[in-house]
Formats: structure tokens, C-alpha cells, sequence
């Protein structure tokens, strides 16, 4: 079973050695990847989903339980180990919620019967866009796809590591999405220029000029400001109730 993931030095865009020796990132944990947009943070996901073994740009290199991953089996350990959901969830498969999770199910042995209730209410608790198991894949909005793949990895996808673009922007209830992925006992790792999504990993890892620069444990000293941050974005989110309802938006 796995339970640690190791990032070992490699070099910043100016093939500068990177500042740090190790790195290990622990299942059931949150980090969010921080940094300008151009900083690295795209790269390091990659060379995490690619389990890199220093050919990357990067020259990074990954363990996997401290041990170096089986390079002839690579691609079999990452698509067993990672589960990667990237800005755009775009489904091009001409069948329904119901149809999609059966097939999952079958191509992991999984009985389907109890998993699909499960899988759709796992969803509708993170979108405000309703899925009916009836609905075509292709035609589920953006928000609606990534809801139901974020359910289908918590709830069908055994993959210890799960790799996100951007929670913030799918349209979605991204704490409740973050929490339900951390309840499974799952590595959850987030690109993230959202302030609030970074509070509320338990770490930080910084990119700058395309190396990590720090990682950083959220500190108990900004609680006050991950409270604001929540009650703000609790506002915001009533507010866009109010306004998709055809209300006014005061209160």
C-alpha cells in the first residue's frame, strides 16, 4: 500500500540546483502548488504524473515509497498510482452518467449497483448543477464534469495521488470537493493562485523561476485569515444563489 511520495532536487530554469535535498508528501494530506504564472507549478505536476526519473526539464526525481519506480513498468505505476484532473473535464463519449459508471465499474471490478447512487450524490454535494444518472456525458456543463469525475476518483478510483489544475476554477463548491478527496485518505496536490485554497492545505509548496523555492506548513498563526477568507467566499456564494435565482443580491 502506498503511502509516501519523495520529490528529489532538480534544477530551475537556469539549471540552477534546486534549494532543497528532499521533499516527501504523505497520503491524506493537502498541498497546494503556489506561484506566478510561469513559475513551474504546471511543470512540477507533470513530473509528478510522469514519475519522473530525472528526464524531465526539470531533472527532478520521484520516489515512490523511498524506492525508485520500476522504469520499465512506469506508465503501468502512474496510471495506477495517479489520478490527474486538469482544467478542462471535456467528456466525448456519446453516453449517459449511468452508462459511463457501469464501465468504469467494470474495469475495476467493482459492483455497480451501490456505487452509482453514490457516485451521483457525491457530485450534486459539489456542484450546484444537479447530474441525473439519465444525462449524456457529452453535454454535462464544465462545472458538472468535474464534479463527477472528482466523485468518481473518491469514490470508484483507487489511486492513492490525485493531481489537480485549478480546483477554483470549475465552477464548483471547492472545499467540500478538497475535504471529500482528503476523507478518502488520499495525496491531493493543487496548482492554486486562489488564497484560500492555499490556506486550506496543510502545505504550501512555492515555485519560483521554475524551481521550488519553499514548502511551507500552514501555520496556526493564519487561521484569522483563512476564517475570512471562508466567510467571504460564503458571501460570494450566496450572493451567485441570488443572482442565478433572478433575486436581488443585498443581504
Amino acid at each position: 500500500m502506498f503511502h509516501k511520495l519523495t520529490i528529489l532536487a532538480g534544477k530551475d530554469k537556469d539549471g540552477q540546483s534546486e534549494s532543497f535535498s528532499a521533499i516527501h508528501l504523505k497520503t491524506g494530506q493537502l498541498y497546494a502548488v503556489v506561484g506566478n504564472t510561469g513559475s513551474g507549478k504546471s511543470r512540477l505536476i507533470q513530473d509528478l504524473e510522469q514519475l519522473a526519473w530525472g528526464d524531465t526539464a526539470s531533472g527532478r526525481k520521484v520516489l515512490i515509497d523511498g524506492k525508485k519506480p520500476d522504469q520499465a513498468g512506469r506508465l503501468h505505476h502512474s496510471g495506477h498510482l495517479i489520478a490527474h484532473l486538469s482544467q478542462n473535464m471535456r467528456f466525448v463519449l456519446d453516453v449517459t452518467v449511468e452508462e459511463f459508471v457501469r464501465m468504469h465499474c467494470q474495469c475495476r471490478g467493482r459492483e455497480f449497483t451501490p456505487l452509482l447512487p453514490q457516485v451521483i450524490g457525491c457530485a450534486n454535494q459539489i456542484t450546484p448543477e444537479h447530474i441525473q444518472k439519465t444525462d449524456c456525458l457529452n453535454l454535462l456543463s464544465g462545472g458538472q464534469s468535474r464534479a463527477l469525475m472528482i466523485a468518481d476518483v473518491a469514490i470508484l478510483c483507487e489511486s492513492p495521488i490525485v493531481l489537480i489544475d485549478e480546483v477554483e476554477n470549475a465552477g464548483i463548491d471547492k472545499e467540500r470537493a478538497l475535504r471529500l478527496l482528503q476523507q478518502e485518505n488520499k495525496l491531493v496536490l493543487t496548482a492554486t493562485h486562489d488564497p484560500h485554497t492555499a490556506l486550506m492545505s496543510d502545505y504550501r509548496i512555492c515555485m519560483k523561476h521554475g524551481a521550488i523555492a519553499a514548502m511551507m506548513p500552514r501555520d496556526r498563526r493564519e487561521e484569522e485569515a483563512l476564517n475570512k477568507l471562508s466567510s467571504y467566499g460564503d458571501y460570494i456564494f450566496k450572493m451567485q444563489k441570488k443572482m442565478r435565482a433572478g433575486e436581488l443580491c443585498v443581504g
